[in-house]
């Protein structure tokens, strides 16, 4: 069909091309989410705080981070970056790509990370806070026990999504010859000189496990509605 031959896919080539760039792409996933809800979160605090010092330099952080396409910004680490960067790092100066790609994702990613927790802080209600404070507690206190325990459960199904677009946009790695999944592919279409198959099946791969990702999360999301 169109001249399509999907013979060459087979396990042999998957074990030599395709699994290697697929478990990065899976790190690269997991890292950026643990380490952009974090600083994200930090980042929501602070401009919450209602202290200009750590607000502003928070906001202007936020909004210039969503306000730049994030392959410019993969491009930017990779070149910007001195290369004495990496070889502080063990072994760095052999994956200085995967290593940019990851500080990276992390630190554009902690930029929308951050809206989504500081809608989730702000969806709490006031008297909660008001309550938490009429017990004694500090700021902190309020926040660790009372606020953002019940922002992470409200923002679950939006943090999982906001995952899987992640998951998607780690194919933008490609743009620096870190070997992501895309990359996988890629190697394999042009050693077989199959291109045009190998990208379909890279298509197909994506979206199965976006899709299947997604009916997962709505299910979630339906859950957690219930239980409301």
């Amino acid at each position: 069909m169109f001249g399509l031959d999907l013979a060459f896919f087979n396990w042999e080539l998957i074990s030599k091309f395709v699994i290697k760039g697929f478990f990065f792409s899976i790190q690269l996933t997991i890292v950026a989410t643990i380490g952009g809800i974090i600083f994200g979160t930090l980042l929501a605090l602070m401009r919450l705080s209602g202290i200009k010092l750590l607000a502003v330099p928070a906001a202007v952080y936020v909004n210039g981070m969503r306000s730049v396409p994030l392959v410019m910004v993969i491009l930017w680490f990779f070149l910007l970056v001195p290369a004495s960067f990496y070889a502080l790092i063990p072994g760095g100066g052999n994956y200085r790509a995967e290593i940019s790609a990851v500080i990276t994702f992390v630190a554009f990613e902690a930029a929308y990370f951050s809206e989504i927790m500081r809608a989730g802080i702000q969806s709490i209600s006031r008297g909660q806070v008001n309550a938490g404070r009429a017990l004694g507690m500090s700021y902190a206190q309020n926040m660790r026990l009372i606020i953002l325990p019940q922002a992470f459960r409200n923002m679950v199904p939006i943090l999982l999504t906001q995952t899987i677009i992640l998951f998607q946009d780690t194919s933008l790695v490609y743009a620096i010859g870190a070997y992501d999944l895309l990359k996988g592919f890629s190697t394999a279409g042009k050693i077989y000189g199959r291109p045009e198959e190998a990208y379909l099946l890279a298509a197909v791969v994506y979206f199965v496990m976006c899709f299947g990702l997604s009916y997962m999360v709505k299910r979630l999301q339906s859950r957690i509605a219930i239980i409301r």
